[in-house]
């Protein structure tokens, strides 16, 4: 299995760091063998406190909104909605970082046989070099049993370790930089906001042999055999006593034995880390066991020279298996249970005012970035959005009422921000009123259920559910054809074109409104029919189901975006947000729509020859949708797209510039190649790329409770095992005859429809042989 990054130089630029962290606690690493450069984060070091944005004259501004809309006057209706219902101010909170370590080594040399690493089976960065006959290794990793960031330094001698270490790099927002104990500075600061979030980092350093000591602002040790530096932070958002426990962090952690503190980060990743294994045949077709990580990115794209035949002839798996594996890796360093989600840029963002504020956007960003929690066997790790979302639902209800007067259920727009702002994020049409991000981040709560079937966390975050669903039984509309739509709202981030050659982005009832709301009110009916409440509810939500709109086919034999067939303006737009009822949700599939599914291929097909898929997220969702049309090539051409044309260096998505999503994107998007479970069935193998003609994954989780491993040959499923968490039916499609096995004996199966059909008990491993 495919776990090291690996590279001959240090880091030029951001791009090409290497990130490590433990959900709260964040680090990218340059490498410099004499001159060490770690940008730091801690999750909840924002810009500020909350903020009050909604517009006061927003009830006036609705209501000539939606008249203005009826009446077909997009342009006017757009003027009014930059008066009167934009947030005031524009802009919530954004994420901000914490600073810099820089670590001045004192060489006797020319540093040589320079080569770094990340093993991601490990969660643990590595720096080596020699300067004349001593080696040098540098070891970074952020524990989450001990809280801190640990740097170990070793050397082939004695007394060869000398440095200097500081904390700082934030210009401003910081008050001291200064001894706070026995080789310890503190490093403080914050917002500077009335209600703002305040930080105190700790940096410490232990040795064996020589002197370890702060001189001024600094930390210096002369002469050791090897020397352990420790980084620890707290803020305000998660204490009062912020200050007081970074320094008690430092203090146990400096207590440590290395190995220590080693041994159990190693036990608490892996734990996590190995629950689920990929192993794809190698078809390299030439040997590249020599080449870094960022030539064999750089490989897939060819050169000048190669026109596109060849460069669909350059292959990689083993690259691909390593994108896989580092995916799992992000999710388990960025967002651990108790810490915050993951943000545009995960965990791990060096600038002050970072591109889109490093928000939460919820248009597709948020949500993507957990894609992968579920059916990659990271449920923990799916725990902090619903943290989050408890915030956004309390400051949703506010907005619901002040914004549109309505005075049940919440809102929440495009954006939001550590404190759940749920106002108009921005000034932009295309996006800024967009009033369904609430209700798609409400479906990740039944999706945890369905993989975990977890009655308490339901029966915990079922309101959540509720209310989203509760705010649109009011604010829909009806549409004059007997539909209920939501109005005002946009597609998010595109624009339409009208038979009068009008733009718009305003518009009554996009398609992508529906299918959200669509899948919302079910998973409210369903939770409460489990849960035995809101018999009532579930009554009025069935009865406005029957008059939401569902899925329907244009002019193109695509998916209509919009109520209304319009064209788009960029027809390769970069959201597809018509397809959402492809992937995430599931009201499209090849076997239950086959004619919308054929209509979403075409609306793919459209999008991609008109230039669509050119961020990296895009493409990462688009090779999801193939995942889900059953479309092996595709799948494999957009994934191998994916990793060479917006992959940087360090294997970090560009969108450019960085953001993370692509990266579970496209963990999400080999998942569905080998596994999905939709409708109540598991599908083996769905869209296996000839390319994989061999391999074999453990440890898939799939909704019902099951966990899946596989082995396959010539793109043939060779056996499979289902190990069932609960007494329950599974429903299987192996493509293939096959029979079910359980502790040597036969399992009772019938076939419908190619679904095999069998019952399990909770704790049974059943075989499926062909």
């Amino acid at each position: 299995m495919e776990t090291i990054l690996r590279y001959k130089k240090p880091a030029a630029d951001f791009n090409e760091a290497l990130p490590v962290g433990n959900g709260r606690i964040g680090g990218m690493i340059f490498g410099g063998a004499s001159d060490e450069l770690i940008k730091l984060n801690e999750d909840s070091i924002w810009s500020g406190g909350p903020r009050h944005r909604v517009n006061p004259d927003a009830g006036e501004g609705l209501a000539e909104l939606r008249a203005l809309l009826k009446e077909g006057k997009v342009s006017e209706a757009e003027e009014i909605a930059f008066e009167k219902m934009q947030g005031v101010p524009p802009d919530s909170r954004h994420y901000m970082p914490l600073g810099n370590i820089n670590i001045n080594m004192e060489l006797n040399g020319k540093p040589k046989d320079y080569i770094r690493t990340l093993d991601i089976a490990n969660a643990i960065a590595d720096v080596s070099f020699t300067v004349g006959d001593v080696k040098y290794t540098r070891e970074v990793f952020v524990s989450a049993p001990d809280e801190a960031m640990i740097i170990h330094l070793t050397s082939s001698a004695d007394n060869a370790i000398s440095f200097s270490c500081t904390i700082g790099g934030r210009d401003d927002y910081f008050d001291d930089c200064r001894p706070c104990g026995k080789n310890m500075i503190l490093f403080n600061g914050g917002s500077g906001s009335r209600d703002g979030i305040f930080f105190a980092a700790v940096l410490g350093a232990t040795a064996s042999g020589g002197e370890v000591r702060t001189v001024g602002g600094k930390i210096t040790v002369k002469n050791a055999d090897e020397a352990t530096i420790i980084l620890t932070v707290r803020t305000s958002f998660y204490g009062d006593c912020f200050e007081e426990s970074a320094e008690v962090d430092a203090e146990m952690a400096m207590r440590c034995e290395y190995d220590e503190l080693r041994y159990r980060h190693i036990t608490d990743y892996r734990e996590l880390f190995d629950r689920v294994s990929l192993d794809l045949c190698d078809n390299s077709e030439d040997d590249l066991s020599q080449m870094t990580t960022d030539e064999r990115i750089a490989r897939l794209r060819g050169n000048a020279l190669d026109d596109k035949e060849c460069v669909r002839n350059i292959h990689d798996n083993k690259l691909i298996e390593l994108y896989f594996n580092f995916g799992r890796y992000l999710m388990i360093s960025a967002s651990r249970p108790g810490t915050q989600p993951m943000n545009l840029q995960g965990i791990w963002n060096e600038d002050m005012w970072p591109a889109w504020g490093s928000r939460y956007t919820v248009n597709i960003n948020t949500e993507m970035n957990y894609w992968c929690a579920e059916s990659c066997n990271l449920s923990e790790c799916h725990l902090p959005l619903f943290d989050l979302l408890e915030r956004v639902c309390e400051n949703g209800r506010k907005t619901a009422k002040e914004m549109y007067g309505i005075n049940r259920g919440f809102v929440c727009h495009h954006n939001t921000d550590i404190w759940g702002d749920t106002a108009p994020q921005d000034l932009w049409m295309p996006a800024t009123l967009w009033c369904t991000g609430g209700a798609w981040l409400a479906l990740h709560i039944y999706e945890h259920f369905e993989y975990t079937g977890d009655m308490e966390f339901l029966r915990d975050k079922y309101h959540i559910m509720k209310e989203a669903a509760e705010f649109f039984t009011e604010f829909l509309i009806d549409d004059g054809k007997g539909r209920l739509v939501t109005c005002p709202s946009v597609s998010p981030e595109n624009t339409y074109l009208t038979s009068d050659g009008v733009k718009g982005c305003l518009c009554i009832g996009p398609s992508m409104d529906s299918q959200i709301i669509t899948v919302l009110y079910n998973d409210v009916i369903k939770s409460a029919q489990l849960l035995g409440v809101d018999h009532d509810l579930v009554t009025r939500l069935k009865a406005q189901l029957e008059k939401l709109p569902q899925p329907e086919i244009g002019k193109y034999g695509q998916i209509m975006e919009w109520a209304e067939d319009y064209d788009e303006v960029e027809i390769g737009h970069r959201h597809i947000s018509q397809l959402f009822a492809l992937h995430p949700a599931e009201l499209i599939t090849p076997h239950k729509t086959p004619k919308l599914a054929d209509a979403a291929r075409a609306t793919l097909v459209r999008r991609l020859i008109h230039g669509g898929g050119h961020t990296g997220w895009s493409c990462a969702w688009i090779a999801n949708m193939w995942a889900r049309l059953y479309d092996s090539g595709m799948v494999y051409e957009n994934i191998k797209k994916l990793l060479s044309e917006s992959t940087a260096p360090n294997m970090l998505d560009m969108h450019p510039p960085f953001q993370i999503d692509g990266n579970f994107g496209g963990t999400s998007a080999i998942t569905e190649a080998l596994l999905q479970s939709t409708n109540g069935e598991i599908i083996l193998l769905p869209a296996l790329p000839d390319e994989w003609s061999e391999g074999s994954v453990s440890g898939l989780k799939a909704k019902g409770g099951f966990t899946v491993s596989m082995t396959w040959e010539q793109c043939r499923l060779r056996s499979a095992e289902i190990f069932s968490e609960s007494d329950g039916e599974c429903r299987l499609r192996a493509g293939c005859v096959a029979s079910v096995v359980c502790d040597g004996e036969s399992v009772g199966s019938r076939i419908e429809n190619g679904v095999i059909i069998f019952n399990t008990k909770k704790g049974g491993t059943y075989t499926v042989k062909v």
